[in-house]
């Protein structure tokens, strides 16, 4: 124990930042010189770059791209670790949040993209038509030969997956695990305002990270001390579209088509980045109560969520973090 403290007295903090998966990447780490900070970080970027390969829903290129776009109905396409896992796991929250969560939202989410550029409303009939598109069950599994497939079903209606919703939190889990893997645990990773962290800095009980309040222009809110963990905030603050006189969330709903219309922040401590990132969509679509309630089920699992309405402001929590004496300031930026 002795030695253990004694290593972490040598180790300094590095700071690397860098743009990967359209969001600047921010990773904190405790090394002990700049040549190992600078390699292991470096390592963590390539990993995100992978992933953005395998992952992403703008990439044609990208794996799940390829799948959509050329597998037959009901053809059952092997694929790689990191895209399977990501499937499975979206697939596992999309259960558990009766679809509040859904990765097969990829044809809603074009839909609701298109109406923030042209700030129009969808026609009603293309809506219920691309909700036809969604629906998690059918996204079938091959679990000997590591394949999936899109049901003859849901092919009918053109299927697109969007990982969207949690791609971001695996990256940070898997950029986390990357430097551990060589030799450096004492890392943070936020990710356009998605965080993991690691073990602690050296003599501290975890990374203090602060969460913005939900109303525009001001300043952190609450302030929690995390170790080992994946923390993610969602909301309209910042990205938003008014039409008609309504404001609507980037946000989209997979059981109505249209972007949220609540002004919510939402924010999530989970076991991992990926499931803290997947669970601030759900508990966002689910609402303040219901997303609570689902909270307080998961093992684990913690959540704020702040509603505002004309009469004021809604709060709902599970149990939470001990809120830091009045006056500490937050490690680095705060959640977004």
């Amino acid at each position: 124990m002795l030695w253990a403290q004694e290593e972490a007295s040598t180790l300094k903090r590095f700071e690397f930042q860098g743009v990967e998966m359209a969001v600047p990447i921010r990773i904190v780490l405790y090394a002990p010189d700049e040549e190992t900070a600078k390699r292991v970080s470096d390592a963590a970027f390539g990993r995100f770059r992978d992933l953005n390969a395998r992952l992403s829903d703008y990439d044609e290129k990208s794996e799940i791209r390829q799948f959509c776009d050329k597998a037959f109905p009901g053809e059952f396409v092997c694929v790689g670790e990191d895209l399977w896992t990501v499937l499975q796991l979206a697939v596992h929250h999309a259960k558990i949040s009766d679809g509040a969560f859904d990765p097969t939202v990829g044809q809603v989410v074009r839909l609701w993209r298109h109406a923030r550029k042209s700030r129009r409303l969808p026609p009603e009939k293309r809506i219920r038509e691309t909700l036809q598109t969604v629906g998690w069950e059918n996204i079938l599994f091959d679990q000997e030969k590591q394949a999936i497939a899109i049901s003859k079903h849901g092919a009918e209606y053109n299927v697109r997956l969007d990982l969207g919703g949690i791609a971001k939190g695996y990256a940070i889990d898997e950029a986390l695990e990357t430097m551990r893997i060589l030799g450096v645990s004492r890392a943070l990773v936020d990710a356009g305002g998605d965080v993991g962290v690691g073990d602690p800095p050296p003599g501290k009980k975890g990374w203090t990270i602060g969460v913005a309040s939900i109303r525009e222009g001001e300043g952190p809110t609450e302030f929690w001390t995390l170790a080992n963990c994946g923390i993610a905030n969602s909301g309209d603050m910042y990205q938003y579209v008014e039409i008609g006189g309504k404001r609507y969330s980037h946000i989209v709903d997979p059981k109505t088509g249209l972007g949220l219309t609540d002004r919510l922040s939402v924010s999530v401590i989970a076991p991992t980045a990926a499931d803290a990132d997947a669970l601030a969509s759900a508990f966002s679509v689910l609402g303040p109560e219901k997303g609570v309630r689902l909270a307080e089920s998961l093992e684990g699992v913690q959540t704020l969520i702040h509603r505002l309405t004309e009469d004021g402001e809604v709060r709902r929590f599970s149990t939470l973090p001990s809120a830091l004496p009045e006056g500490t300031q937050p490690f680095g930026e705060p959640v977004r």
